[in-house]
């Protein structure tokens, strides 16, 4: 099993979660966050230039079992990316382990959970 974690534009939500959707991922949980990396949005305020600290991101969370984890990952690549090329600020997809998933509901363990 495996937690995917997906750092996105706010603005490209729909269109990620509908290739989600569309390759039969439909157990998501967002968040809203907030970070910067490479990507730092400038804003002019009574004429000085101001680097914000944070800029607003959403977090795509997807527990799954290891045969779809290409097809969520690929799902992401596909719809999250600005242009053909990409532009920073595009995000980052993070895969890790998951140990255990537990339905809480019938107490399920395992793939059978997800």
């Amino acid at each position: 099993m495996k937690l995917i974690t997906a750092i996105i534009r706010e603005e490209k939500l729909d269109e990620v979660r509908q290739a989600l959707i569309d390759a039969e991922i439909e157990r998501i949980t967002v968040s809203r966050v907030s970070g910067h990396g490479q990507q730092q949005e400038i804003e002019v305020q009574r004429g000085k230039k101001v680097i914000p600290n944070l800029i607003p991101k959403v977090q795509v969370e997807i527990a799954c079992n290891d045969a779809f984890e290409d097809i969520t990952i690929n799902a992401i690549l596909r719809t999250a990316r600005t242009g053909k090329e990409g532009a920073i600020g595009d995000g980052k997809i993070f895969v890790q382990d998951l140990r255990e998933c537990i339905r809480i509901r019938t107490g399920e363990r395992g793939g059978q959970a997800i």
